[in-house]
């Protein structure tokens, strides 16, 4: 049997407890800031991007993993005695890092298949987990590969700015767009698309775009097997709980659990934000 080492970036949020039972090699995604570049997950915690976030001027940038950083990680991984890796990453809608994996490992002789996920956060811990399990039933590598890369249509993830002002900060929207939104209330809600996130809906009240969110979750479950749905947040935990415990009220055999997003994630679309996401079968 061919010994896999999977891969992915800090898109994923994976506890250590994942990542040892699984056998994950994280990549971590950067913020930059004024006074330096950090790694997520080893320069900077949750709780210390979003006091740098508050008390910042401007708004930070993100970067990708540097294709020399994945170069030395298939090294390592070889000389390991890994056979292959697949490497599943951040969608190409919002980041080159799905880019540089495939230039990477066109530049060594390990091999590494590349999916871009054309998602991030949650969906991702359950196509590595998807992916897992088929290689443990005895299924080619290239069988999972194709697996996972199906497995990208039936992912889903919305989320709600708690305001505009972060998106106007990093240039996602407008002046004159931020100010009648906070007069006015305004909710956006923003989902994946094909790899790219677009606005879906623009609403009057947290409840109504709410409940635009869990009304897509309704028809994916009338439509298809949803077992399981992750209440996502930029560190606003309090909230997500608040709607983990709705989702259960309608829904008492869901499995729903609260997971924060990436810092690259907050980056763009602020502190409090909130939303759903999940992986149809």
């Amino acid at each position: 049997m061919k010994k896999v080492a999977w891969i992915t970036d800090t898109a994923a949020q994976l506890d250590e407890a994942f990542i040892q039972k699984h056998d994950v090699h994280v990549l971590p995604l950067s913020v930059v800031f004024s006074d330096g570049t950090y790694r997520e997950s080893i320069d900077l915690t949750q709780e210390e991007f979003y006091d740098k976030l508050r008390a910042a001027k401007g708004s930070p940038k993100t970067s990708q993993p540097a294709i020399g950083e994945m170069l030395a990680l298939y090294e390592k991984l070889e000389a390991e005695g890994y056979d292959l890796a697949i490497a599943l990453h951040l969608s190409s809608g919002l980041s080159g890092t799905i880019e540089s994996a495939r230039s990477a490992a066109e530049m060594t002789d390990f091999k590494v298949y590349p999916i871009d996920s054309k998602i991030g956060s949650f969906p991702m811990v359950k196509m590595i987990e998807a992916g897992n399990e088929l290689l443990a039933n005895g299924k080619e590598v290239e069988e999972v590969v194709a697996a996972l890369e199906g497995m990208t249509a039936k992912a889903h993830l919305s989320f709600i700015p708690s305001s505009l002002n972060q998106l106007h900060k990093s240039g996602r929207v407008s002046g004159t767009q931020n100010f009648l939104s906070n007069l006015l209330n305004i909710k956006l809600v923003i989902t994946f698309v094909d790899g790219v996130t677009i606005m879906k809906e623009k609403v009057r009240s947290i409840k109504r775009a709410k409940n635009n969110v869990t009304e897509a979750l309704r028809a994916d479950m009338a439509a298809s097997t949803v077992t399981e749905v992750a209440a996502i947040h930029c560190n606003n935990a309090a909230d997500a709980e608040i709607w983990k415990n709705e989702l259960l009220q309608e829904f008492p055999d869901l499995k729903v659990e609260v997971v924060q997003l990436s810092v690259c994630v907050g980056v763009h679309a602020g502190e409090g934000t909130t939303g759903l996401s999940w992986l149809a079968k």
